[in-house]
């Protein structure tokens, strides 16, 4: 039987009170050592480049990311499009976590290269049971590239 491996979770997310609620979700199955969160696009690829030109453990490198689509200064659809261009970074699984249920949105992000595309829930326990199954699947069943 595969042993369980600790996953280490990159969240890009501008809205403070969402940023709370994922992480406290995450917490049921993580640590918060596992949970790095940054506020928008621009900041996700300053931390990956921190990651990739450092072997500095301040900066971990992410087993997946969570991005949200409506973000200021460099929204989720322009990072996404970022990271799959870059040859490092293309490879780390990326889930569009976002209020938005559009099927533009989701369409469009499936063609650029995301792996998954949740819309967030509309209540804490729900957030809790997705944040579990993300934790679980990429935890559990999937097995991820070899980091940066």
């Amino acid at each position: 039987m595969k042993t369980k491996k600790s996953i280490q979770i990159l969240i890009a997310e501008d809205d403070d009170d969402d940023k709370l609620l994922i992480i406290k979700a995450f917490q049921k199955t993580l640590s918060k050592e596992n949970i790095t969160c940054v506020n928008d696009g621009e900041e996700l690829i300053n931390y990956l480049n921190k990651t990739s030109n450092s072997e500095n453990s301040l900066f971990p490198v992410p087993d997946i990311i969570l991005l949200d689509l409506n973000m200021p200064r460099k929204d989720g659809k322009t990072t996404l499009q970022e990271l799959k261009s870059h040859e490092i970074f293309r490879k780390i699984p990326v889930i569009i976590f976002t209020t938005s249920s559009l099927n533009e949105d989701i369409q469009m992000t499936y063609k650029m290269g995301t792996n998954s595309f949740i819309t967030k829930p509309g209540n804490f326990k729900d957030l809790v049971k997705i944040t579990q199954e993300i934790n679980n699947y990429w935890s559990n069943t999937v097995i991820l590239p070899n980091k940066i």
